[in-house]
């Protein structure tokens, strides 16, 4: 092996990182959508310090999930946009958070109890 054929493998070597860096360019979202797989990602997240309450989130999608959200029963309207779907899609995901949230701080309340009424001849009734 010459002194020549170093510089040829290492040249070589150093042309295989640029094509992976141009593979490596492609977004979530393109490799998705080439997989025909469903994409929606937060992008950004904004929240008012004055008021914590307020709040919003910045979404991106790809045009399968949107088809997909027509399929599921988002769409109400024909003039409803994909924006209009998405964010259908997102306050519902946002609403069964909430639910269970509530769901499990009601089961483990510690003040839950149960009234017991006597119905007489051995019987009792729960509620």
């Amino acid at each position: 092996m010459g002194l020549f054929d170093r510089f040829r493998k290492k040249s070589a070597k150093s042309a295989e990182p640029k094509e992976k860096s141009e593979k490596a360019k492609k977004s979530a979202k393109d490799i998705a959508t080439e997989r025909g797989e469903p994409y929606v990602a937060i992008l950004g997240m904004e929240v008012d310090p004055e008021n914590l309450h307020q709040g919003s989130f910045e979404l991106d999608w790809n045009s399968i999930f949107v088809t997909r959200l027509v399929r599921a029963g988002y769409m109400m309207k024909e003039t409803d946009t994909d924006a209009d779907l998405v964010d259908r899609w997102f306050q519902n995901v946002c609403r069964h958070v909430v639910m269970e949230t509530w769901e499990q701080e009601e089961a483990m309340n510690p003040q839950r109890f149960v009234r017991s009424r006597d119905l007489g001849d051995g019987r009792r009734e729960h509620s």
